[in-house]
């Protein structure tokens, strides 16, 4: 058996839905199947869902409070009024900067941009900033991607004689700031259809409505925003994604064209994991490190050469944020062994002095990921006496309750369920560290503590094909409320599992069902070989991707975990020197088992100290692997053993020191030369006599002493001191009769099944006995 990694919860898409699809819209199963989990039910709304055009996009008025942001900022533009777009320094705000900017140059207005510096000015609206933008002669703020919560800042804003509209998209507080205009998909007064907009997605609305059309050259820029903040990938955010990826395949944007290239992205084959992962992280390492300018700057990027550098700069910064990250996670990894030996907490709280607080997040989000625990990982300022750092959390325990549980540690928090942000004495992180350990204790179960995959495509293996994988282009993108399908394959056997890779640290399988096969590979998983015995049945879950090589295309599978529930048997039958396998069994929860004394001394040298126990003469308890080191004198040993240890793996070696499998049994004809020379001389000495015989017949004297032995048993002859003394005796024995004859056509039969049958008659016929559904005529043959 191996068990999965996570929990599986699998959803399975109604087959008659499915159906209905595959008839009425001409889908692929897959397709078919990955709608359907998705809630996606009806064929209108699966066609709309399928074919999404402009038309998707609402009215950009219907955003409460944007006939009086577009007013005031046509107003400023009529005026030449200063106006300064405020921004936030992470991919989402710096797309928002831009989109916006673009927008209001093409209507000819005096506007500049400010991004606050992470370490200087923290995060949203900052007071110091907004009265050096009025010293500079700034009238109107457009705040981007913020603002909502900037209730003080905006107080002073207008005291100062400046307006100031906000677009934000963040969580509304129980107050609203006194702006001139606050445009939020989600605004309490308001009724705009989709709420689950990005920052990026309300400046691209205020830049509709400001130009009185869809600004098509931005569509590209605001996917970028969309796909990194993490927006819900439906209505708008999922059309702005979709038409800004199939613009960008072919895009002539400076800026873009120089990321994909500092990436090593090819730009026909940009996919919103490209956006998630190459791009959005280049545009986000400026802000983490310092100023966040230099990530606008390339977006608006009119020279090819200025772009090209400022791109390998952003490329520069985001190793140095990755380098950055490796270390301060490897300080925390060790900081984690210092405080907790190798007992996890219930909630990780690691803290370190002079941490960047800009990538603090990122290490926290690690250490959830590798144990499953929530994190916060701090930053310690001894100069200032302040501990800053993020947190993110697991399902079912909400980060931000938690800490409004003991907000009279914290001076300043915020965030949600699964993330948050905050500030510290320094002198409170240990009891922060106990308080919310406490809290974790009474409020996290086992359950709860345990990572799962959901899991909502069953396949088949027959279902999988290039054409229906690439076609999957039709339902992109992927993303939150619309994840990559993890597609599921239950009960296919493993053909072959092998380690690849130069270290020989991956896994590959090829899986089998009926005459289809598949290619899975399992990146970082090759120990999993080591556990998987010949033709294993089980069940897999990943990521079904094209794999291009030479030309040739075919489908393989991305491992994301796989349980086998099958008791599995391993094959050390071929290998004599225990040395060449010991390596293979698991050290824990083994119990090495002989059915001979002797083989407990040939194998003590080697095995050593590891638990060996002699059947019938020691308890075994339940274990989860069994090692059978020699051959049982009859089948119902291991019959028993099974029963009573119920193990998950069993290694067979079944050492027999002497085979008599090739030699056989004697013949009628060598039984009755042997029994005419008995009978005629009366007597014959094994002692003396039994090696020239030997040479004679070119018998083994092995085979000589087991037909005297059965001669004797079945009253024949009678054997004292060495001599064989014929008996004269009436009627007649078959051979059979004799218990010597029985055993040694029981031993030869006991290795043929279980020393010399191919692995698969030796699987089928274990399993059969240990399920106790050996038929009657196998019982009577073998218990």
């Amino acid at each position: 058996m191996i068990e999965s990694k996570k929990m599986w919860t699998i959803n399975r898409p109604d087959e008659q839905l499915v159906q209905l699809f595959i008839d009425k819209l001409g889908l692929p199963s897959i397709h078919a199947k990955i709608l359907v989990s998705r809630g996606i039910i009806d064929l209108d709304e699966a066609e709309a869902f399928l074919h999404m055009t402009e038309r998707n996009l609402h009215d950009p008025f219907l955003l409460y409070g944007m006939d009086i942001a577009v007013k005031r900022i046509q107003q400023a533009i009529e005026n030449a009024e200063k106006i300064t777009v405020y921004g936030d320094y992470d991919a989402d705000g710096v797309t928002s900067v831009t989109v916006l900017t673009t927008a209001l140059e093409r209507l000819g207005a005096n506007v500049e941009y400010a991004i606050p510096n992470r370490f200087e000015h923290g995060y949203g609206p900052n007071s110091e900033l907004f009265m050096e933008l009025h010293a500079t002669g700034t009238s109107l703020i457009i705040t981007v991607d913020n603002g909502i919560s900037g209730i003080k800042e905006v107080e002073l804003a207008k005291s100062l004689g400046m307006d100031i509209i906000i677009t934000d998209h963040h969580e509304i507080g129980e107050a609203l700031p006194k702006a001139d205009a606050i445009i939020h998909p989600r605004h309490p007064d308001g009724n705009y259809p989709f709420g689950e907009l990005a920052g990026v997605g309300v400046a691209f609305k205020l830049a509709c409505a400001l130009l009185g059309e869809v600004p098509a050259e931005l569509y590209e820029i605001a996917a970028i925003g969309t796909v990194a903040d993490l927006v819900p990938l439906r209505d708008e955010n999922r059309f702005i994604v979709k038409e800004g990826i199939r613009r960008m395949r072919h895009t002539k944007h400076l800026g873009l064209q120089a990321l994909l290239k500092v990436s090593a992205t090819e730009q026909s084959k940009v996919s919103e994991e490209t956006l998630g992962f190459m791009i959005g992280p280049r545009l986000n390492a400026p802000g983490r490190l310092g100023s966040a300018d230099k990530a606008v700057h390339l977006l608006k990027a009119e020279d090819p050469m200025m772009a090209m550098a400022v791109a390998e700069e952003l490329d520069e910064l985001n190793k140095e944020r990755q380098a950055l990250v490796a270390s301060i996670a490897e300080e925390a990894e060790k900081a984690m062994g210092d405080l907790y030996g190798d007992m996890l907490p219930y909630v990780i709280v690691i803290a370190g002095e002079n941490w960047n607080p800009g990538v603090v997040g990122i290490v926290a989000s690690r250490l959830t990921e590798k144990y499953y625990r929530p994190s916060i990982v701090l930053s310690i300022d001894k100069e200032s006496g302040i501990a800053k750092g993020s947190g993110r959390s697991i399902a079912g325990f909400d980060l931000y309750e938690s800490l409004s549980k003991i907000k009279d540690l914290l001076p300043h928090f915020g965030g949600h369920e699964m993330a948050a942000g905050m500030s510290l004495s320094i002198e409170h992180v240990e009891l922060l560290r106990e308080r919310l350990n406490d809290i974790g204790k009474r409020s996290m179960t086992d359950d709860i503590l345990t990572p799962r995959l959901h899991i909502d495509v069953p396949i088949e293996v027959s279902e999988i094909d290039v054409n229906v994988l690439e076609q999957m282009e039709n339902l992109r993108p992927f993303g939150v409320s619309f994840e990559k399908p993890i597609f599921l394959l239950e009960n296919v056997y493993a053909e072959s599992v092998r380690k690849i890779g130069a270290a020989k640290n991956h896994l590959k399988l090829q899986l089998t069902a009926g005459d289809e096969s598949l290619d899975v590979i399992g990146f970082g998983q090759g120990e999993l070989a080591d556990d998987m015995s010949p033709a294993v049945k089980m069940s897999v879950t990943g990521d079904l991707q094209v794999n291009e090589w030479n030309g040739r295309k075919k489908p393989q599978m991305l491992l994301e975990d796989l349980t086998v529930t099958e008791r599995q048997l391993f094959d050390l039958r071929g290998v004599q020197e225990p040395s060449r396998w010991l390596s293979s069994i698991p050290k824990k929860n083994t119990v090495f088992i002989a059915f001979h004394a002797k083989s407990i001394e040939h194998f003590k040298p080697v095995l050593g100290e590891m638990d060996m126990r002699l059947y019938d003469q020691q308890q075994i308890e339940e274990t989860d692997h069994l090692v059978l080191l020699d051959l049982p004198n009859e089948a119902k040993q291991i019959q028993s053993i099974m029963q009573s240890v119920n193990p998950k793996r069993v290694y067979l070696h079944f050492y027999v020191p002497e085979s008599i499998y090739f030699e056989g049994i004697p013949g009628r004809e060598q039984f009755g030369w042997f029994y005419s020379l008995l009978k005629k001389r009366g007597s014959f000495d094994l002692r003396k006599e039994i090696h020239e015989l030997s040479k004679h017949r070119g018998w083994k004297i092995d085979t000589i002493y087991f037909m005297s032995k059965v001669f004797s048993e079945l009253g024949f002859v009678k054997i004292e001191n060495g001599l064989a003394l014929f008996v004269e005796t009436a009627g007649k024995k078959d051979l059979s009769e004799a218990p010597s004859y029985q055993e040694r056509e029981r031993q030869i039969e006991l290795e043929k099944k279980l020393v010399y049958a191919p692995y698969h008659e030796l699987k089928q016929w274990f399993d059969a006995l240990c399920d106790n559904a050996v038929n009657r005529e196998e019982q009577q043959l073998w218990i």
